[in-house]
């Protein structure tokens, strides 16, 4: 018997032994304030227990010899916590670790003996203070309540995490600092050697609580999709300097890429930026990501020159509960169009009108009506009608260049939803699949990239059963699906050279600044098929050559043969044509072929009102005023050309 209890003593030292041989750091580390350490603070006692503990006459829970702290925190808040915080309780493991990092009390102040002599100072960024906005929630009203993104588990029968060694857990069924970290071993993760529960590498302990994987059919998990996104896998290296984390990888970094879980930006949600802020440190082109590709510099497209979506101002910055429609609270923010839990990398590009996986697991608006909201947009003009339909307090900003003023045109110009309709008498086919009985002699059989050369995304035979993207047009000038700039420029709406947000070059007649005075014309390039013409934008999709079907076509064999000649008198393809699709209905104008004039252009003919009539096999007819000639239906007009060397007509 005695025998056998040796056996049993031995193999219970071996194993002791083992788990010691395993943490290879000085194992109280900054905690050790001992003479003669390593930590920033320390006093002449060589018992390190004694600064937190005593063995007789402490305090408290867990003898507790450090004296505790009195002060009253401002808890964590959110618009979409579903926990909220409350004050730690008085003695127990947080208020305990609070006694040192919240800044108040005298590290060494001791219950049993006062106050010891210290040398040194703790690490600022160790000083938590008062305000625990900035820190993940903690001591949280109980018993806590469930989240489509926590761990089902965390408020079921066990409490417990999804943390299979069990070592991130709940403290008296509650979040506390020693859920996350131990006090006693510094460097159980020897990278992150900031007292954590376990290695943290590619986000385990956030991934303890926060479950990436539950679904429900009545709410969408915002981590939807985590494992496979383009930050839990990225193996590209950082720098120190990035401030992301500590580890080497954005991978590795996961969670902490954005967030932190103390000292974080003021605001919400511990991110380590405030909006657009978070996501510059990696998406600048800088040095702080290795490897990254140069269409990740996302923020080169608001360089000088540029015109793009706007960064929000402080007055107008994205919340997480914020509706899907964004009434009179106008802002872009990079989480408006990307999920950063889900977004992936674009490496293909699927046909329209399917959103793309940069944009995956974000909320939309239906085309239909443009109210009905969808959890999940499975088509990118969806999530554009987020602001772009019938979202009050839309105004057009000068910044993005003239806008016309339609003659037919709904109660809110701004609106797209009624002009993408298919029951639109016209528009370009985003919304649904062009369903025009009228042929497209212009159209080309593949969309043309930047170069206007070279053939990208094929359209079919005369546009027919052809649906294109908003991003087709609004779009990067240097876009890489489109082959701009050596095919490395970012996809999407960031920001653009050309006014509107353009990919391409297209320019407007505007109105004259005196009255009777000159339309403004263009200077009409040599070439209405280079990129450097006032209608690249158009060129990318209709042949504008002089060729059978081009619209500068004088045989008449092309779409409508005095293109030409409007063309060359200087006037845009904006003076007759609306770019979405007719947003209303007006006896005048029947709105085929995108006809809808601008008013500030064009004028009545006498006290006959601007009309446009065609039908089957009619050339269509104009009743209208255009610099300063009549259009009638039973005559022809005469057109005068430009002045020369001053762009603008008579």
């Amino acid at each position: 018997m005695r025998k056998s209890s040796i056996i049993i003593g031995l193999a219970l030292l071996v194993t002791v032994s083992a788990a010691r041989a395993q943490v290879t750091n000085d194992v109280l580390g900054m905690h050790n304030l001992g003479p003669g350490t390593t930590s920033p603070i320390s006093a002449m006692r060589g018992d390190s227990c004694y600064y937190c503990h005593a063995p007789h006459s402490a305090g408290n829970i867990g003898l507790w010899n450090q004296t505790l702290s009195k002060q009253t925190y401002t808890t964590y808040t959110s618009t979409t916590e579903t926990n909220k915080g409350q004050q730690p309780r008085l003695g127990y493991s947080s208020s305990q670790c609070l006694s040192c990092h919240d800044g108040t009390v005298a590290i060494a102040d001791l219950v049993v003996t006062g106050q010891l002599t210290t040398t040194g100072h703790m690490k600022p960024a160790d000083i938590l203070g008062a305000n625990m906005q900035s820190s993940h929630p903690f001591s949280l009203n109980l018993p806590l309540q469930d989240n489509i993104d926590l761990a089902a588990s965390l408020t079921g029968a066990s409490h417990t995490t999804l943390d299979t060694t069990h070592a991130i857990r709940l403290v008296h069924g509650n979040v506390e600092c020693n859920s996350c970290h131990t006090p006693h071993v510094q460097a159980r993760d020897v990278i992150s050697q900031n007292f954590l529960q376990k290695p943290s590498t590619n986000g385990a302990m956030c991934l303890a609580c926060h479950d990436p994987t539950r679904t429900s059919t009545t709410q969408t998990n915002p981590l939807l999709d985590w494992t496979t996104s383009a930050h839990a896998i990225a193996t590209n290296g950082v720098s120190s300097n990035a401030m992301t984390g500590t580890y080497s990888t954005v991978a590795a970094n996961a969670c902490i890429s954005c967030h932190a879980p103390h000292n974080a930006a003021p605001g919400s949600r511990n991110l380590r930026g405030q909006n657009e802020q978070d996501c510059i440190a990696c998406h600048n082109g800088g040095t702080n990501i290795a490897s990254l590709p140069a269409y990740a510099n996302v923020f080169s497209e608001y360089a000088t020159g540029k015109i793009g979506h706007p960064i929000p101002a402080g007055t107008n910055t994205h919340d997480a509960a914020e509706p899907e429609i964004l009434n009179n609270n106008r802002h872009a923010t990079c989480v408006d169009c990307h999920n950063s839990h889900s977004s992936q990398k674009v490496g293909t590009f699927p046909a329209a009108p399917a959103i793309r996986l940069s944009q995956k697991d974000l909320p939309g608006v239906s085309a239909a009506d443009g109210t009905t909201l969808l959890p999940l947009a499975t088509n990118q003009y969806e999530t554009c009608l987020r602001c772009h339909g019938t979202s009050a307090g839309k105004v057009s900003n000068v910044l993005y260049g003239y806008a016309p003023y339609r003659q037919v045109a709904d109660a809110d110009p701004l609106n797209l939803v009624p002009q993408f309709l298919a029951t639109a008498t016209s528009s370009h086919p985003v919304t649904h699949v062009s369903n025009s009985t009228w042929s497209q002699p212009s159209l080309l059989p593949a969309m043309l990239n930047v170069d206007n050369t070279t053939s990208a995304r094929t359209m079919g035979v005369n546009g027919l059963n052809t649906q294109i993207l908003c991003t087709d047009c609004h779009n990067s000038d240097d876009n890489r699906e489109f082959g701009g700039s050596a095919a490395s420029g970012p996809n999407g709406p960031h920001g653009s050279k050309w006014l509107h947000i353009l990919e391409r070059q297209y320019l407007y007649n505007t109105p004259p600044t005196t009255a009777g005075g000159l339309v403004g014309g263009l200077n009409q390039a040599p070439d209405v098929t280079s990129v450097n013409s006032p209608y690249a934008l158009c060129g990318k999709c209709h042949n504008m050559g002089t060729t059978t079907g081009g619209l500068t076509a004088t045989d008449g064999s092309g779409s409508w043969a005095p293109h030409a000649a409007h063309i060359n008198d200087g006037f845009s393809c904006a003076t007759c044509h609306t770019a979405h699709g007719m947003g209303a209905v007006n006896t005048n104008v029947t709105g085929e072929r995108l006809v809808n004039f601008d008013l500030n252009i064009v004028g009545n003919n006498g006290t006959n009102p601007i009309s446009y009539t065609r039908i089957p096999g009619s050339p269509g007819t104009c009743v209208l005023q255009c610099h300063g000639v009549n259009h009638d239906a039973s005559t022809s007009a005469v057109f005068v050309g430009p002045r020369k060397g001053t762009g603008k007509v008579k």
